[in-house]
């Protein structure tokens, strides 16, 4: 595929039908919130066994939508959850986008937490709150919305849109990963546009260049054949419980700083000019801990906040397991204790290498009297991406005109598995362009999405469009 910076698009919008397009959007904003309610009702979570009907629910929705605009629309199986594949006509000589993203969601526990039902969509002060509002229905959403308005509308788009909108992101994406290689052709393109971050802070509209990685691991530690009296038996065998907490503690120091051997060679020192740019950006520490309810910062020393949670690799446990978990007490010496662990991994860092060191360690530091075993689950490097991109620069007109606001260039600390997949497969660039806010709760009770970001990741999306199309002339 040629470059883009080569080419140029030969169907822009001119003035007039594109400010004609931006009053069409402005006219049917109740039916994207209506449409968004609809997708946001269906429980399309990809972990849970007994969603499988849900979740194919909501890839036939999607694919229903493009359908009705008009979009050469497929849904792909998988041997787990189909992909849904759309596309707009050619445009010769302008440049190919396309828009990733996913209609699966997160479990909705604990559901005891949640305000109002987590598939009951209800707006309260300006947010839509709902499982999946923002982590991605409602974010990639905005994109199919451009697109679609663009073509009910009866303006030439000007390049070529696809779409890949898959059901597995929150389960690894190991199918697509899978099969990337063998729809390389399909999905050729310029730049993969990604919606599934945050902006800076509130009112402060951000492009992402990059993402830290992941590794997750089941950890189990096993002691006796079965659960003994604690007064019977206590002091004379290893609790597996206290075992699974030493082997934990281990792993990281009460600064933040990971204990395991090798974990830090790959990761590379953040430049001064990274570090200068990121301490101008306006939010505080005390602006920050008040946003996620907290009294006091914590994390590696010599890191400002940004820092730690953008370019520095971390440990979370993210779920222990162990003994009586009813009401009242038992008093037991458990049989076996679990711990669900993740890593957060900067770019250069291998998940692989990591299992191995992680598996080193835990020999080295495993008490007497219990076994254990390590499950990895899933994993993914960070990347990075350029800034000063053709898209790059269009982003930053689409979302300035948008928003009102020039956008920040920001890191993530969050991953989005199969981005460095896209990159080294499809050969492309890639933008990342959050309308979300840092509150958002994504993988939390109180999901939310404001309504009034989910307008303007709409007009920002049909604005991105156009703005590809003048930079690649």
């Amino acid at each position: 595929m040629s470059d883009p910076r080569e080419n140029s698009a030969s169907t822009a919008a001119d003035g007039t039908s594109f400010d004609q397009l931006l009053q069409a959007i402005d006219v049917n904003k109740q039916r994207y919130l209506t449409d968004l309610v609809e997708w946001l009702r269906i429980p399309s979570v990809s972990s849970d066994s007994g969603r499988v009907a849900d979740v194919r629910r909501a890839c036939d929705w999607v694919h229903e939508k493009f359908a009705a605009a008009g979009l050469k629309v497929q849904t792909v199986e998988t041997d787990g959850h189909p992909l849904v594949i759309a596309e707009t006509p050619a445009v010769p000589g302008a440049p190919v986008v396309l828009v990733y993203g996913h209609y699966d969601v997160q479990p909705a526990e604990p559901l005891d937490q949640w305000i109002s039902g987590a598939f009951e969509p209800t707006i309260r002060d300006g947010d839509l709150f709902a499982r999946g509002a923002t982590d991605d229905k409602g974010q990639v959403l905005t994109h199919i919305q451009s697109v679609c308005q663009w073509l009910s509308t009866g303006v030439p788009l000007p390049l070529q849109i696809k779409f890949l909108v898959e059901g597995e992101e929150e389960v690894g994406s190991g199918n697509l990963e899978r099969m990337l290689p063998e729809l390389a052709d399909r999905l050729a393109c310029h730049c993969v546009v990604i919606s599934d971050s945050s902006q800076y802070a509130d009112g402060q509209p951000a492009i992402t260049y990059g993402l830290r990685g992941i590794a997750t691991y089941e950890l189990t530690v096993r002691g006796p054949s079965q659960d003994l009296h604690s007064g019977s038996f206590g002091g004379a065998v290893k609790n597996p419980a206290i075992a699974l907490c030493q082997l934990l503690s281990s792993i990281v120091d009460s600064q933040g700083r990971i204990q395991i051997p090798g974990f830090y060679d790959r990761v590379e020192p953040l430049t001064t000019e990274q570090r200068q740019q990121w301490q101008q950006l306006p939010q505080t520490d005390e602006a920050f801990a008040s946003g996620i309810g907290v009294n006091e910062l914590f994390g590696e020393q010599g890191y400002t906040t940004d820092e730690r949670r953008w370019a520095r690799p971390t440990f979370d446990i993210n779920g222990l397991t162990s003994g009586h978990q009813g009401e009242g007490v038992k008093t037991i010496i458990p049989a076996v204790a679990h711990a669900k662990i993740s890593f957060r991994l900067v770019p250069n860092q291998d998940p692989a290498e990591l299992t191995q060191q992680l598996q080193q360690h835990l020999t080295d530091h495993a008490p007497p009297g219990v076994s254990w075993t390590l499950e990895s689950d899933h994993g993914a490097p960070g990347m990075l991406t350029g800034i000063d991109t053709p898209f790059a620069k269009a982003a930053e007109q689409a979302i300035e005109q948008a928003f009102g606001t020039k956008p920040v260039f920001i890191r993530e600390g969050g991953s989005i598995p199969i981005v460095t997949r896209f990159q080294s497969v499809l050969d492309c660039d890639c933008l990342l362009l959050g309308w979300g806010l840092s509150d958002d709760n994504p993988h939390s009770p109180n999901e939310k999405f404001r309504v009034q970001d989910y307008y303007r990741g709409i007009q920002a999306s049909a604005r991105l469009w156009n703005e590809i199309a003048k930079q690649s002339n």
